[in-house]
């Protein structure tokens, strides 16, 4: 694959179902069925707006023109109708948020990101929105899409639209949805940017294809996921990097706390409210033990399953058998096992030749951040019928009547199917911010063009505000 080949992750067509409903930038106003595409479908397990209002507003949302209160329509959203309720829902999150309001507090007044222009491709979810209004509050302007076209909360969405922030997502997107905008969100009227913030690496991807220029023109680029960290490492390897990256990934605030801490808390409600499967007994298969891989574990342990790990990384592998999990090979075990969970970072994990061999009922789910850790395309064949069970639960049927249970489409378990601790998140999003002020306030030739680790004593400093604000 090219080194910035688009990565079939979270943006894949979804199939039409009904749906349930869900419910300038430098200051805010707070105010039974053959398979025939992908499906979707909402879960209420994520958002609580589950009200009729979003059955007023059918057809792809880029056909309609609409306005906020103060007349921009600088933005593209479901439905503006759910702006007070996501309102309501970002108040609720800053409060579990205090690492990052205890940074929006300490330096609101000296506006570090003054001037700064950040085209952001994230996860809008409430506690995304406070880190948006955060920079904004910070001095920067701010345009924002969305990185996964099923995790985006609707009501949120409009929110920000409300508050004057240009944003262009709803859930459900295609794939000709996403691509458009995020080239909405880089291609402003009048407006360019300087600094990139992204979640899987799409963003940038897209600007290196489509507008090089403008990439090469910013500051820096500070990306979350391992997928799109992976990506910035090819091309630096390449010597294409155009401009300095910051990894926040692997730095000790995201790896340490967001990977291994939301994934503990968020793995099991997620299972349970999409499947209500009773875990203790069951055996489970979890693909790599990276952080993500050793919170699913502990917490699937903890519940009483018999854990089993497959891992390829020596190192890793070694930590799980002295975690006292039995390391096995996929092909070796695939047939006894209950539950599958990947998360590894890695394209077909799971393959159609193990989904051939797995017994009937079987879960199958994903808690990487790419969607193509099992094999979802080799699925959409003739032979094998499609059925959907519940929002976000599809049972595939075999012609020799067995089926499994496939949780999310394969794309993020947790991101879709679940809230995720908000205090956790505080950390990643503060961490998110100080890269971001580091790489914009970086005197020229502190940082080449590289693919950075943010500092320890940067890393550090979430943690000391949120320890600040809880004593």
């Amino acid at each position: 694959m090219p080194f910035w080949a688009p990565n079939p992750k979270a943006h894949r067509s979804p199939m039409k179902v009904a749906r349930a409903a869900r419910p300038s930038t430098t200051s805010i106003v707070r105010p039974m069925q053959p398979y025939d595409g992908p499906i979707n479908e909402e879960s209420p397990a994520v958002s609580q707006s589950d009200t009729s209002d979003d059955e007023e507003c059918e057809g792809c949302p880029r056909e309609r023109v609409v306005s906020n209160s103060s007349g921009s329509k600088d933005f593209c959203v479901r439905n503006m109708k759910l702006a007070a309720f996501g309102r309501r829902e970002i108040e609720l999150a800053e409060h579990e948020l205090p690492g990052l309001m205890a940074l929006r507090r300490k330096v609101k007044a000296e506006k570090p990101l003054r001037g700064a222009r950040v085209v952001a491709c994230v996860h809008l979810v409430a506690q995304y929105a406070v880190l948006i209004e955060t920079l904004i509050d910070l001095g920067a302007e701010i345009r924002a899409c969305a990185c996964n076209v099923m995790s985006t909360q609707n009501e949120i969405a409009s929110a920000l639209a409300e508050a004057g922030v240009p944003v262009f997502a709803w859930r459900g997107q295609t794939e000709v949805d996403f691509w458009w905008c995020i080239d909405k969100v880089v291609c402003g009227d009048g407006w360019q940017p300087n600094m990139i913030l992204d979640d899987g690496g799409d963003l940038t991807h897209w600007l290196a294809k489509k507008y090089p220029s403008i990439l090469k023109e910013c500051r820096g680029i500070v990306e979350e996921s391992v997928t799109g960290a992976h990506r910035l490492h090819q091309i630096a390897k390449a010597g294409r990097l155009p401009i300095p990256a910051i990894n926040l990934n692997e730095c000790v605030t995201k790896s340490k706390f967001d990977n291994l801490y939301t994934t503990r808390e968020s793995v099991i409600e997620s299972l349970k409210r999409t499947t209500d499967m009773m875990i203790g007994g069951k055996q489970a298969l979890v693909c790599g033990y990276g952080d993500v891989g050793k919170s699913c574990c502990k917490s699937l342990q903890t519940m009483g399953a018999h854990v089993t790990v497959s891992e390829v990384d020596p190192i890793c592998a070694l930590q799980a058998c002295m975690d006292g999990f039995k390391i096995v090979k996929v092909s070796e075990v695939i047939r006894t096992i209950d539950l599958v969970i990947t998360a590894t970072g890695n394209k077909r994990v799971i393959t159609r030749e193990n989904m051939d061999r797995m017994k009937s009922g079987a879960v199958l789910c994903n808690m990487g951040h790419s969607d193509n850790e099992i094999d979802v395309a080799s699925l959409k064949t003739p032979e094998l019928i499609w059925e959907r069970v519940r929002s976000q639960v599809d049972y595939v049927n075999w012609p020799d009547g067995r089926r499994l249970v496939l949780l999310a489409e394969g794309r993020v378990l947790n991101q879709n199917c679940s809230s995720l601790p908000s205090f956790v998140l505080s950390i990643t999003c503060a961490a998110e911010v100080v890269a971001l002020i580091e790489l914009y306030s970086a005197p020229a030739g502190k940082y080449k063009n590289e693919v950075y680790l943010l500092p320890k004593r940067l890393g550090e400093c979430p943690l000391y505000l949120t320890s600040y604000t809880y004593t």
